[in-house]
């Protein structure tokens, strides 16, 4: 693992630690990269509740419960789905913060609407709060595509962390 996911997992713990919060993923292109990288340090177990790699929409809908009609009208690389997948992963599992990723990391299967590259992210608390971010990466390889979005989900969870008290 780069030492920047490192640092950023590291980061995560942390204030999730200090705060007594537990975290959940919900993760489809990055394949479980994030929950990964937090599992890569040692005593993560005090924070990380579970992680879903729901790569297919089957998955989607069946762990997650994002509903059919969601995908359909949306797609399922938009931020309806990605919103759905988060509170989704909050009501499947324990976690007081989730955060979920859904994109297209390439090399193919991008379009003019969703190109290669574009990842929708969702941050969601039990107490309420949920915040979106749309990633337009481009199309840099799949690895760097996953890499800055496992990045970007860590960035995510520690934002909303620090405003849970």
């Amino acid at each position: 693992m780069s030492e920047e996911l490192r640092a950023a997992a590291t980061a995560v713990l942390e204030v999730c630690r200090a705060r007594g919060l537990k975290v959940a993923t919900a993760e489809s292109c990055t394949g479980g990269l994030v929950t990964a990288a937090l599992t890569e340090i040692a005593g993560s177990s005090d924070v990380l509740d579970r992680g879903f790699v729901t790569y297919s929409n089957a998955a989607k809908q069946q762990m997650l419960g994002v509903p059919a009609d969601t995908i359909k009208k949306y797609g399922a690389v938009s931020r309806d789905t990605a919103e759905a997948m988060a509170r989704g992963a909050l009501g499947a599992g324990n976690a007081d913060l989730v955060v979920a990723i859904t994109g297209i990391a390439g090399p193919g299967g991008g379009n003019a609407d969703r190109p290669v590259g574009l990842v929708h992210f969702a941050a969601a608390s039990r107490a309420g709060a949920l915040s979106h971010r749309e990633m337009r990466y481009g199309d840099i390889g799949r690895s760097a595509v996953r890499h800055k979005s496992v990045l970007q989900a860590l960035a995510m969870l520690k934002e909303l962390a620090e405003k849970q008290r």
